[in-house]
């Protein structure tokens, strides 16, 4: 490879500063041969060919981890949206600020004596960000919270479920979050306290005769929710247009759209609204499941009058609950790109005792990128997600991080974390029965004109690559990006000196 060096250098650096003009005519790719020599003009041709998407803007980084060599780059420091592979850097930040052993602790205590089978006050759960109690990589929190209460003689609740969440800011959307998000599983906020990834799920039936308005179900933990309901029943056999929304000035949810007439009801799968009282509500209405009453409402906090008594004195610890850790959440955090977990992990770039804010962790995550070596110019971050479209980063800063969190061993949370091609997580369907397939692991990203992929990918050689893709403001469908983009991963897994 050391005798290929310069003229490929001499290639990369040269590919990256050309681009094929609007409507000029392009002659088909080259049937790839596997030499590094070939990359940079068929990655070049992939892009070129591939239904107008040599119009989009690309950000292309790939490097060499053994040798730090760069095989190519396209607009490498262009600042671009980067979607969900954002959470590349919420990751490893969150990871170097508490250690990939942290785990979240959520607190239960009595407010209240505990006499003849009853506690006489109420129960009041601390929350400090976990998000995996009932969702993927977490454990039953409920069902734990039972054999405690029952251990200590309790089957019956005098008082009501109060959920504390004052140990981070108050949950709100991300900055520049679309608002047509907001009540979507995407568009879920997080908070201290989170369950069941902040979800429920609601059931629409069509109205008796066209015209009519549906009936909603909603699930028994939030029964006593308001709901807004602009859907109606459409014509017979006509599609089914129903969604959910929080819309601008509404603080409830909305379901809106129609649903035909003599259809089958419909299961939506929406935002439960504020996290702290969804939990409160799930866990009375699992308690009460269970056989232990609770004679008072679910509530959160911040609604007790006048001055939040049962936060102000110490309680009986009933519970010290903890998380999984860390090196566990990341994989629905990565593998299925879950937003709730991203933005939990988000809140911990300040360290295990730093401030919670949102403001706080950003800037403590800008600090530690720099340590990392990526300049402050070459990004600008705003939430742990990556669903704003305020968030930039250029490909070259992706690459920077990547290969920073790379081990010798090539093992690590983060790298086992990623989706892998051909095999799991967003990428279980991409790449298959390619060089690629069980080789490259990465990170996706998908929004509205936007598609992005990096991460790592072994060549033909045994070199392992860092890479980033990001392509923003295409006009041809995104399966056509996605094509291109796997294109060239498949191109750098197929890599080699040798003929």
């Amino acid at each position: 490879m050391a005798g290929v060096s310069a003229c490929l250098l001499f290639l990369a650096l040269s590919a990256g500063l050309r681009s094929t003009p609007a409507g000029t005519p392009v002659a088909p790719p080259p049937t790839p041969q596997g030499g590094y020599d070939q990359l940079a003009d068929d990655i070049t041709s992939f892009i070129a060919t591939s239904n107008r998407t040599e119009r989009a803007t690309w950000g292309i980084v790939v490097q060499s981890l053994s040798t730090g060599e760069r095989l190519f780059e396209r607009n490498p420091g262009a600042l671009l949206v980067p979607g969900s592979t954002l959470k590349l850097i919420t990751a490893a930040v969150a990871a170097a600020a508490v250690g990939w052993d942290y785990a979240f602790e959520t607190t239960v205590d009595a407010h209240g004596a505990i006499d003849g089978g009853s506690l006489r006050g109420d129960l009041v759960i601390t929350g400090s960000g976990d998000p995996s109690p009932l969702g993927p990589g977490g454990d039953d929190f409920p069902t734990v919270l039972v054999s405690a209460l029952r251990e200590r003689g309790v089957a019956r609740i005098e008082g009501r479920i109060i959920g504390d969440d004052d140990a981070l800011d108050e949950p709100r959307p991300g900055l520049g979050w679309q608002w047509d998000d907001l009540g979507t599983v995407s568009g879920v906020v997080a908070g201290a306290l989170n369950i069941a990834e902040n979800t429920m799920r609601v059931t629409v039936s069509p109205g008796a005769a066209e015209g009519a308005p549906t009936t909603i179900a909603l699930p028994p933990e939030v029964e006593d929710a308001v709901l807004i309901n602009d859907s109606t029943t459409g014509p017979a056999g006509s599609p089914r247009t129903l969604w959910a929304e929080h819309r601008p000035g509404d603080a409830d949810l909305t379901i809106a759209g129609t649903l035909a007439a003599g259809a089958r009801r419909a299961t939506l799968t929406v935002a439960a609204g504020n996290p702290t009282l969804w939990f409160a509500r799930v866990v009375r209405s699992r308690l009460a499941a269970a056989g232990i009453a609770v004679t008072g409402p679910a509530v959160d906090i911040d609604d007790v009058p006048p001055t939040r008594p049962a936060a102000a004195t110490a309680g009986d610890r009933i519970l010290t609950y903890k998380s999984p850790p860390l090196s566990a959440l990341v994989t629905p955090m990565l593998k299925e790109s879950v937003n709730l977990y991203a933005e939990s992990a988000l809140r911990l770039a300040a360290g295990p005792s730093g401030p919670r804010s949102t403001e706080a962790s950003l800037a403590a995550e800008g600090a530690q990128l720099e340590a990392w070596g990526v300049p402050a110019d070459a990004y600008r971050i705003v939430d742990g997600s990556g669903m704003s479209r305020h968030n930039l980063i250029t490909a070259e800063a992706l690459v920077r991080l990547l290969t920073v969190q790379h081990p010798a061993s090539g093992a690590s949370p983060f790298v086992d974390a990623l989706s892998v091609a051909g095999v799991d997580g967003r990428l279980a369907a991409r790449m298959k029965s390619t060089p690629a397939a069980d080789n490259a692991r990465a990170k996706t990203g998908s929004m509205t004109r936007l598609q992005s992929l990096a991460g790592y990918v072994t060549t033909r050689d045994g070199d392992t690559l860092a890479f980033a893709i990001i392509v923003n403001n295409f006009s041809t469908r995104p399966s056509a990006v996605v094509r291109a983009i796997d294109r060239i991963v498949v191109r750098l897994a197929e890599l080699s000196a040798k003929p």
